[in-house]
């Protein structure tokens, strides 16, 4: 079992890549939050910091905010792993 620390928003994780997300995923993004780092349920992510991680209740919420960025990966700063649930 692992330990996972963390709660991030939206701009916690731009600021920490250091990209922005299009407007249009960020959009998503604030609405489909699940602070509850418990089961995460259809549609809904949550990011922890330690490890720096974006869990997602679905292979289609994971593959939609992967997909928005993974052209500019080369300009992040911080790789972000992204996890399915």
């Amino acid at each position: 079992m692992s330990i996972m620390l963390g709660n991030l928003s939206v701009s916690e994780i731009e600021k920490r890549i250091g990209i922005e997300f299009p407007e249009e995923i960020r959009e998503f993004m604030n609405q489909s939050y699940q602070s509850n780092a418990g089961k995460i349920a259809n549609g809904k992510w949550h990011c922890f910091d330690i490890p720096f991680v974006l869990l997602c209740g679905d292979v289609e919420t994971a593959t939609k905010i992967y997909n928005s960025v993974k052209e500019r990966a080369n300009e992040c700063k911080e790789n972000l792993q992204f996890c399915v649930e």
